[in-house]
């Protein structure tokens, strides 16, 4: 009888690669064995895992009480069941609605004008030659994110006021001050244009890095080919940042309706409450200064809701589409 194809007569079998041979003794790896063997290792997820119990998953079972009548001092967990009462309640209130609205055209501006900035932004930086001047640009624009929302917040205000720097330059050019604070109209675009000062250097940071990893001869045969920048920013520098953009970008929209609470509560005020007063600000009026928690909690569950729904499905469609998602 002949050996087999590609194994010598009277030679026993190879095992494949990486498979312990059998009677050979040798251990199966287990998850036991790699916790005992790498525990230092696994000692380091010790807090950040007690950190995210603690303060995210544990206050999730708080949001029963949006389906429970809550009475401070009673049981954290309500004292009495209503079903589906405050989710009604917020459903037919118009001012919810309002709120509702104000957050989805925020979010809408800041994302279509605040996600594509940092890209651009990064793209540029990459084209500087002057590795002086592209340090300070860097040093300059990443400035802002290490500031503390009080002082951004209050150096915007300062800028904008009746006698700041904006209507003293308007005032040059013989018009009035504008009341930017007061008038319901400008808050947008005050917020959205003091997010992108804030976040634009800092989110240029994953772009840059991802940039590094783009193979230079891929460039340097572009070149040969006779393609010029804009070609090779076209058909290599995007696509090698693409990955990176799916990613962030399907992180942004599922924090689509979560804006900023504190620099939101630091800028506005009654008068611009019609276009400045978003979902954040709204539970913190009602629930902590009027103590409708359950009311609150029914509004912040369905919100949550809203940005898993935004998640998943910006997810299938990037995978869908593009071939690349989160998971």
């Amino acid at each position: 009888m002949h050996a087999p194809t590609g194994q010598p007569s009277g030679q026993a079998p190879v095992p494949a690669v990486g498979v312990p041979p059998k009677g050979s003794g040798a251990p199966r790896p287990t998850w036991r064995r790699a916790v005992a063997r790498d525990w230092r290792l696994y000692s380091l997820l010790l807090l950040p895992v007690a950190w995210f119990v603690v303060f995210k998953y544990l206050p999730m079972l708080g949001n029963v009480i949006a389906f429970r009548r809550f009475v401070p001092g009673g049981s954290v967990f309500g004292e009495e069941w209503v079903g589906l009462d405050y989710v009604q309640l917020f459903i037919d209130d118009p001012t919810f609605w309002n709120v509702f609205q104000n957050t989805l055209v925020l979010g809408t501006l800041t994302l279509l004008i605040g996600f594509p900035l940092p890209i651009v932004f990064a793209l540029l930086l990459n084209e500087l030659r002057s590795k002086k001047f592209k340090k300070f640009v860097q040093t300059a624009s990443y400035l802002p994110h290490f500031m503390s929302i009080v002082i951004i917040a209050g150096m915007v205000l300062q800028f904008v006021s009746l006698r700041g720097t904006a209507n003293q330059v308007i005032g040059l050019f013989g018009a009035g001050p504008i009341p930017f604070i007061q008038d319901p109209d400008w808050f947008r675009t005050i917020y959205v244009a003091s997010d992108v000062w804030q976040t634009m250097g800092w989110g240029a940071i994953l772009y840059l890095a991802a940039l590094t990893t783009i193979d230079e001869s891929l460039y340097e045969a572009a070149r040969i080919d006779g393609a010029n920048r804009w070609k090779q920013t076209w058909h290599i520098t995007l696509p090698g940042l693409a990955p990176t953009i799916i990613v962030l970008l399907v992180l942004n929209i599922g924090t689509f309706l979560s804006i900023g609470f504190e620099k939101v509560l630091l800028l506005y005020n009654p008068l611009t409450y019609p276009t400045a007063d978003v979902i954040s600000t709204y539970l913190y009026r009602v629930g902590l200064e009027s103590n409708s928690f359950s009311y609150a909690t029914a509004i912040g569950l369905f919100e949550s809701l809203i940005g898993l729904f935004l998640v998943l499905s910006a997810n299938a469609l990037s995978r869908r589409i593009v071939g690349s998602s989160l998971w």
